[in-house]
This record gives C-alpha cells, structure tokens and sequence, in this order.
C-alpha cells in the first residue's frame, strides 16, 4: 500500500508541477509512446542480455517485495524461537526421537504447527541441516558456524540479484534516453526548413526522451531497486536468528539461554518481549505435556 502511494504522489507532484507551471501535457503525451518505446524497449533487451531466465524470473518476482513488504513479521520470529525451543528440547531429552522430524519435517508433528516456516524451504532446511549436524556430535562448534556462515552469505549474494539487477537498469535508463533525445534531433534536423512552431514541437518531443530516462531511473526503477534490497535485508534476520539459536545450541548451552540468544538478536521492531515469549512458550509446553 505505502508503495503505490509514492508511485501516485511522484506522479501527481512531477505532472502536477509541470502543468501548475504552465507545461501542456499535449506534447508529452504525442512523444511518449514513441519515446517509451526506445527507452524501454532498449531497457528490457538489455536486461535481457545481462540475466539468465532463472535470473529474470526471479527479478520479477521480486518487483512483487516493493508493495508486499518483508515476508516475515512480529509473530512468526515468536512462532520461530517457539519452533526451535521445541526441537533443542526434545533433542537433548531423546536424540533419536528428533530425527523424525528433522528428516520429514513437512510431517513432523512440531513442523506442523508452524505452516509458514514449513512452506519456507530454505528456513526448514537450514534448521533440520543443523540440527542433524549437532546429533553428528561435531567436535569442533565453529566449524558448523563457518559453515552456515558461508552458506548464508551465498543465500543472501542470490537474493541480492534482484536489487542489484533492477539498480543497472535504472543506471543505464539516463543514457538511454540522451540516444532516444538524440534520435529525435536527428529528426529535427531533418526539418531544419519548417518553421519555428515546428521546431518547437519537434525539439520539445525530443527532450521528452530525455526526461523519461531521467524519471524513470530515478523516480521509480532506482527506488525499485533500493525498496527490493532493503527488504531482502529485512528478511534476511529471520534467517540469521535460526544461525545464533542453533550456534548457541552447538556450545551446549541450556535451551533456555540459547532462545533468549535468539530472542535478543530479534530485530528490535519484531522482537517479543521477554513475558510475551515466556507466555508462548508455556503454551508450547503445556501442548506438549
């Protein structure tokens, strides 16, 4: 929602600018197709040139994160430390029973009753990964931290794809409509023997070009690119809690303290307060009993 009220108060503050200055949309209006079409087309061709399918499906898909927001809020961080406190308990009291769950989580009893992290491929993975680590009796903890370190950093280097795709997009935008600005003087050019209104007309649509390269880089693609990246980041905490919660169990802390490292490592505007986690817990518990 917030996102498609920029994209109206851009467009109403730009045009309505330019019309309470006395700018006439007429001539915009003539260009803009012709001038959309060179921008953007030369825009998608080139973004198709430097992205794979995989890569392009993906950036489109993202374009999605801009009005949808971060996939993750207050109430799934809580059902999280919940999720993790229930599998760290159950695999120090009977270590055979948690492979149950960490094998097939999508029929795991525990997994069940957290849908959203279930339907999260990476999350479960990275959950069941490490636990299955941690029952292999690792000698050395750090060694899964670097671990799941570096395969983080990689999740996050293919999420960043999108974001950084969109941001060369709206960095070439500029350039591409100086060549649609260009083409049209060219065609101005043509009819240096008509007179001045002509002109007029035809050096303003020219500069339209110019203009919608400018807009469009800056005005909607750049801030595409930043609003997908921030996002991505914001997401992307979801992940590395799962990491400290689970590190945390590695060094053979008790389950409590290891769900408090996650609950402190919760970004501050998500983060449960210390009682309302205690509370869920206890349902948790009492679910369990």
């Amino acid at each position: 929602m917030v996102g498609i009220i920029g994209i109206v108060t851009i467009f109403v503050m730009v045009f309505g600018g330019y019309l309470a200055a006395g700018g006439k949309m007429g001539i915009i209006l003539k260009s803009l197709p012709f001038e959309m079409t060179m921008i953007m087309g030369a825009a998608v061709g080139a973004f198709l040139i430097s992205n794979s399918i995989s890569e392009v499906k993906h950036t489109m898909k993202d374009v999605g994160k801009v009005f949808k927001g971060p996939k993750w809020i207050q109430a799934d961080y809580r059902d999280l430390l919940c999720l993790l406190f229930e599998l760290i308990r159950l695999a120090r009291q009977n270590p055979v029973a948690i492979e149950e769950h960490i094998e097939d989580p999508e029929n795991s009893s525990i997994f069940s009753q957290y849908p959203k992290i279930v339907a999260d491929k990476e999350a479960t993975a990275l959950i069941c990964d490490t636990m299955r680590s941690a029952s292999m009796n690792y000698d050395d903890p750090h060694q899964v931290e670097e671990v799941l370190e570096k395969r983080m950093e990689a999740n996050m280097h293919h999420a960043m794809h999108s974001s950084h795709a969109l941001q060369t997009v709206a960095d070439g935008l500029p350039a591409l409509g100086i060549v649609a600005a260009v083409l049209g003087v060219i065609k101005t050019m043509a009819s240096i023997d008509q007179p001045p209104e002509v002109l007029g007309k035809l050096i303003g649509g020219a500069l339209v070009g110019t203009f919608l390269g400018v807009f469009l880089a800056y005005g909607l693609v750049g801030p595409f690119a930043a609003k997908v990246k921030a996002v991505v980041e914001e997401d992307a905490h979801f992940y590395q809690l799962i990491r400290e919660v689970l590190v945390a169990n590695l060094h053979n802390h008790s389950t409590n303290i290891c769900i408090e490292v996650g609950r402190q490592n919760t970004p501050s505007h998500f983060r449960p307060t210390f009682s309302d986690l205690e509370e869920a817990i206890k349902s948790v518990k009492q679910s369990a009993a």
